[in-house]
């Protein structure tokens, strides 16, 4: 995310414990998803002055937001929120469920759980603002398809998905999704351009998330939830015949190569 001069998220601060209070209006533009990992605060100045707080007071919630995690400083290069996704699932922990095959469905079944009460909440409680973000993701995941830009539509494919999860305005959700698409948007499980270089399922894909947007966007929660648990029991059935065709090619090299003798 970058910020205009003109425009800021951010609220003037009432001048009661200060730097308390620039924390707090920090932290919970992270909690509702205003502000996402990687996205740069504006220049102690711009900040300073949309919340109408001093630079060393600036700085010293800057800095006490730093030793808690939740942002880093690049030095000469500005102040960014951090990570905090990458604590959720740790290192050895994402590579010891990477190469699980039971883990592999256990992810698709949370999902195909999880995705199904988001798409009801969202259709539910979406905004207008909401929905015109939905619609600005949807244009662009049928501009790339039409394009034939395959690696871009997956892409979008985590934003719209992260998108609907917003629509809930449930904190838990919103960040328990977001872990959940790192893992997916990292190729953890399965690679997921293999998922659209199948014949046939990109344009199967596309239609579901139109699907799933269009009964958000009418806000009829029963068909979006329902949407949303065809489009990951798809998935899974995408992700079976991946694996079926991968051992028949295993075992058929392996009877050409014990066969060589004869």
């Amino acid at each position: 995310m970058t910020f205009n001069k003109m425009e800021t998220i951010f609220s003037a601060i009432e001048q009661i414990g200060v730097s308390k209070e620039v924390e707090m209006q920090i932290e919970t533009l992270i909690l509702e998803g205003v502000l996402r990992v990687g996205d740069k605060l504006p220049s102690e100045r711009e900040l300073s002055s949309s919340l109408n707080v001093s630079r060393p007071i600036l700085r010293k919630a800057l800095a006490s937001l730093v030793e808690r995690g939740l942002i880093t400083i690049r030095h000469g290069g500005g102040a960014y929120i951090a990570d905090i996704i990458g604590t959720v699932f740790a290192e050895p922990v994402v590579d010891l469920i990477g190469g699980n095959p039971k883990a592999k469905a256990d992810y698709l079944e949370y999902r195909k759980e999880i995705e199904s009460l988001t798409a009801n909440f969202a259709a539910t409680r979406a905004t207008s603002a909401d929905k015109v973000l939905l619609t600005n993701i949807m244009a662009e995941m049928e501009k790339a398809h039409n394009n034939g830009d395959a690696e871009r539509e997956t892409k979008i494919d985590v934003e719209f998905h992260s998108a609907i999860g917003e629509c809930t305005h449930n904190v838990i959700l919103i960040h328990t999704l977001r872990s959940c698409y790192a893992l997916f948007s990292d190729d953890v499980f399965f690679n997921r351009e293999l998922i659209y270089q199948a014949t046939g399922n990109r344009d199967k894909l596309l239609a579901q998330h139109k699907a799933i947007f269009e009964a958000i966007i009418a806000g009829n929660s029963e068909v979006a939830a329902k949407k949303a648990r065809a489009h990951i029991s798809y998935i899974e059935k995408i992700i079976q015949d991946i694996h079926h065709k991968k051992e028949r090619q295993k075992v058929s090299s392996q009877r050409l190569e014990q066969r060589k003798i004869l």
